[in-house]
């Protein structure tokens, strides 16, 4: 029994510690979740490259503007005390990705995470200017010809200017895009815009041109958890061993029951076009993206052998048993709950919030001022912020005293759209009115006296 342990030693001993990655190379493939996910990819990428050339009332459409810390989203407009906002966003990111994995598995992966959708394009290049998948198979494993060099330039030529666009494009959401075109035309860029151009450029380049499923397999943690949020009720791309197994080769005149096969026949297809590379016939790994390429593929020789499709499809582990399928279960209703919830709140907050706030700030130099002998006078700062999408002509009124007057100085007093205005403010009292001190209410109101905000605030006065 010594002797067998130490030969087993030796041999894990002897033995590489890791295997050197091999490429792979996928399939193109043909159907109808091909199609999905490349009308995903249109409509997503399409929606990163152009929005940052649309415009809103005068100003991008989707703009993060750090220095000024604005940032600018459709018609509205966000300051840094809005961050509760980003946090309710981030919430529901993560309660969206729990409830759809735990319906439909990892379908974030196989149709919208930007590494599959930029990998997905890059491919799409590839097999352009080298070929089909034997082709681009041949043409790494031979030598370097005026061919080769010729197709590989090409690709990398056009792979660089893509990942440079990407880069130029992400960089136009945090300085205005057409300012940064401008600056780009006229050799102008500052150190930090070509740095991030350049950073973003060849981090695309990298990821979607040469790692590929290395992002997934072992940068992206998705798919270690990915275990907790699934159960026997969601759905997973399977392969139907029950019906393919066992499988062979076979002409398409041969019965699969006389033979005493599967459906499968053994094809490899499923394989040839899986982008990393497993084999869905092993059962659920940690590698499926859940791109459905191998439905596809499995479906087409389904139907020029005359079988029923679906020998790989979405199922649940149950189906696959003959048990049933519960969809709606404790899980999937938790969740859901909570992402209504939480986007009902975020909904009704950004529909009510005040376009305009303002901080009273007290003039430190001087308690109060007696005017006129019947009057006291309070100075304050108004630091005014505008958050509607339209220039604002404000002026001040105060409330909570009798015969109380409210002055702001210039006024009315102007804001531009996303704008932060400061202004003095001065309050005057009837002496009679007050004794030591009372709260007095501020309100900022438009020409048409449209009360927009208000806010309390203290009135210090002489004691009688």
């Amino acid at each position: 029994m010594s002797s067998n342990v130490s030969r087993s030693t030796d041999a894990a001993v002897s033995g590489p510690l890791y295997a050197a990655h091999e490429k792979i190379y996928p399939r193109e493939v043909h159907g109808r979740f091909q199609r999905l996910r490349l009308l995903a990819l249109a409509v997503i990428l399409g929606g990163f490259y152009l929005l940052p050339w649309i415009s809103w009332q005068g100003r991008q459409l989707l703009l993060f503007d750090l220095p000024a810390r604005r940032f600018h989203i459709l018609w509205m407009t966000f300051y840094p005390q809005d961050f509760i906002y980003l946090a309710l966003l981030l919430v529901m990111g993560a309660v969206t990705l729990l409830f759809f994995t735990a319906l439909g598995g990892r379908l974030w992966c196989g149709y919208t995470c930007p590494q599959t959708l930029w990998t997905e394009l890059f491919l799409l290049i590839e097999r352009h200017t080298e070929g089909d998948r034997a082709r681009r198979m041949k043409l790494d494993a031979g030598p370097w010809t005026r061919q080769k060099v010729l197709r590989k330039g090409i690709k990398h030529s056009l792979w660089i200017l893509l990942a440079l666009w990407t880069g130029f494009t992400f960089v136009g959401y945090f300085t205005p895009i057409r300012e940064l075109a401008v600056k780009l035309a006229s050799f102008e860029l500052g150190g930090w815009e070509s740095f991030w151009i350049g950073f973003y450029g060849f981090a695309t380049w990298g990821n979607a041109g040469f790692m590929r499923e290395q992002v997934c397999l072992y940068m992206c943690p998705y798919a270690r958890f990915q275990g907790a949020m699934l159960d026997r009720n969601s759905l997973i791309v399977s392969y139907d061993a029950g019906r393919g197994e066992p499988r062979g080769g076979r002409r398409r005149s041969v019965s699969p029951a006389a033979a005493g096969l599967g459906d499968c026949i053994d094809c490899n297809l499923c394989v040839q076009v899986c982008p990393t590379g497993i084999d869905i016939r092993n059962g659920l790994q940690y590698e499926c993206i859940n791109c459905a390429s191998c439905v596809d593929v499995c479906d087409s020789v389904m139907d020029r052998m005359q079988y029923p499709r679906g020998l790989i499809r979405y199922t649940t582990e149950n189906a696959l048993e003959g048990r049933p399928t519960r969809i709606v279960r404790p899980r999937v209703i938790l969740y859901g709950l909570i992402l209504l919830l939480i986007a009902g709140g975020l909904a009704f907050s950004l529909l009510t919030r005040n376009t305009v706030t303002f901080d009273v700030l007290r003039d430190r130099n001087a308690l109060y001022r007696v005017v006129d002998g019947d009057w006291i006078e309070n100075s304050y700062t108004l630091k005014i912020t505008n958050r509607a999408g339209e220039p604002l002509r404000l002026t001040l009124d105060a409330t909570g005293v009798p015969g109380a007057e409210a002055q702001i100085d210039p006024a009315p007093l102007e804001v531009a759209p996303g704008a932060v205005a400061t202004a003095a403010a001065r309050v005057r009292v009837p002496r009679a009115a007050v004794s030591g001190g009372s709260d007095i209410g501020l309100q900022l109101t438009t020409a048409e006296g449209e009360v927009l905000a208000r806010r309390q605030t203290r009135l210090l006065a002489p004691t009688r």
